[in-house]
């Protein structure tokens, strides 16, 4: 028997509330637990992001080297555009992360908070060929 059942990603920022709102909004999930510290949400198919209430918090300056990257959050979409559209209609911004083209394209962006995160193409679904 597992003896821990389920993981929860947690990012520290100033204001939990209105973060949990931008990525509610991306992921199209629900509030399921908040307290004066801490908002819980959970996608549909069980994905869940906790944001916890730091007033001391500050982002990692990725990709700048002055700070190293300490963690950061993968999605992967079919229309990397409208995604980016979306991010940046919510109050994300994209960030420089090299060369994002061909099939795994890779874009980094910030959420309002500052957290990096990126959105990759889902892989290819044809055969490989050769």
């Amino acid at each position: 028997m597992a003896l821990v059942t389920a993981g929860v990603v947690v990012l520290d920022c100033a204001e939990p509330e209105k973060l949990a709102e931008f990525y509610k909004e991306l992921l199209a999930a629900e509030e399921v637990d908040a307290n004066a510290n801490r908002v819980e949400i959970r996608t549909a198919d069980g994905f869940r992001l906790a944001l916890r209430r730091d007033v001391n918090a500050t982002p990692p300056s990725w990709p700048r080297p002055e700070n190293s990257l300490q963690a950061h959050l993968e999605f992967v979409v079919d229309d990397p555009d409208a995604v980016e559209r979306r991010i940046v209609s919510l109050g994300g911004r994209p960030m420089e992360a090299g060369d994002a083209s061909g099939p795994m394209e890779e874009r980094g962006y910030a959420d309002p908070a500052g957290h990096s995160f990126t959105v990759r193409r889902g892989a290819p679904t044809a055969p490989k060929q050769g």
